[in-house]
């Protein structure tokens, strides 16, 4: 039997489901290569934040990339530890974007010791917040559940359990690859969930165990590796019972920001705030935090946007 599974079309920067044959259980796989480096490349973000981004832009979009409606899902979490907010923003037309506030010399000393310092080690006591946002028309939801675990998969994991009463296993990593142009990162992540049984199905419980033992076993490097398909992830993992992906959709990293959206927010504050924000080449600077663009605009950019 040969280490393979059919191809899809799209192989890299990808969200898609999978489904194993006959069994309860629902699955979903994201792989980001050039998507995940534009976002974190934009910032010098030192490795533990890299890391805790990467992870967060692979879970929105391993979460986001179900949602059955257009709008977009915001995974967050902000503590009191070195790193204050992570934000990942997945778009379900497969846009993605995120950032990280931190404090620098904190994340150099919570980092003493460790290889990479795990998510509650960087946010500390704090919350994981998932928000889907469903357009003008709607109002937000929102869950919030305390951060727990080494991990932002354990954080989302217990996310389901409490939210949603939904068993969930979720894995994720993020590490950096050597090409011809230097170091790329590289992110992934999967996460299976269970089908509750009914009178048709029975109990699902033993394949849930037997689930989780599969998935249990996949690396962090076989996430991340350009080399390895994401069939060939799959059939890994899930063979002999016979898998397959469906529903690939391609993801791109996207800002959102432009020139009339920072003149349309700085049109919001007191005319005295911006007055004191003008610089002395008679403009104001404004840094996207999410694409580090950075926004030149006169005092008449914003008058114009307020008219």
């Amino acid at each position: 039997m040969t280490d393979h599974a059919p191809a899809s079309p799209i192989s890299d920067d990808l969200a898609a489901a999978f489904q194993i044959d006959g069994w309860p259980v629902r699955g979903r796989l994201v792989r980001l290569g050039d998507a995940i480096d534009t976002i974190l490349a934009a910032h010098a973000y030192p490795e533990p934040v890299a890391a805790l981004l990467g992870e967060a832009c692979a879970l929105a979009a391993l979460i986001g990339s179900s949602l059955k409606f257009d709008g977009r899902l915001l995974v967050q979490a902000q503590g009191d530890g070195p790193v204050r907010y992570v934000v990942a923003d997945y778009g379900t037309d497969g846009t993605l974007r995120g950032y990280c506030r931190y404090d620098e010399a904190e994340v150099a000393e919570a980092s003493k010791g460790f290889a990479r310092p795990g998510a509650q080690t960087l946010l500390g006591k704090g919350v994981f917040v998932m928000t889907l946002d469903r357009g003008p028309d709607f109002e937000r939801t929102q869950g919030i559940t305390p951060i727990e675990g080494e991990s932002l998969s354990l954080c989302a994991e217990h996310y389901f359990q409490q939210s949603e009463q939904v068993p969930t296993k979720v894995r994720l990593a993020v590490g950096q690859v050597q090409t011809e142009a230097g170091a790329q990162w590289r992110a992934g992540g999967a996460m299976i969930q269970l089908i509750a049984g009914d009178a048709a199905r029975g109990s699902t419980e033993e394949v849930w165990d037997r689930t989780r033992a599969l998935f249990g076993t996949l690396a962090d490097d076989e996430l991340v590796d350009p080399m390895i398909s994401p069939e060939t992830l799959l059939f890994r993992l899930f063979h002999e019972d016979g898998v397959r992906l469906e529903g690939a959709k391609t993801l791109t990293a996207v800002c959102r920001c432009s020139k009339d959206r920072i003149a349309g927010m700085l049109a919001s504050f007191d005319p005295a705030e911006r007055a004191d924000m003008v610089e002395d080449d008679g403009k104001i600077h404004v840094t996207c935090e999410y694409c580090a663009k950075v926004y030149e605009l006169t005092p008449d950019d914003v008058v114009t946007q307020q008219i």
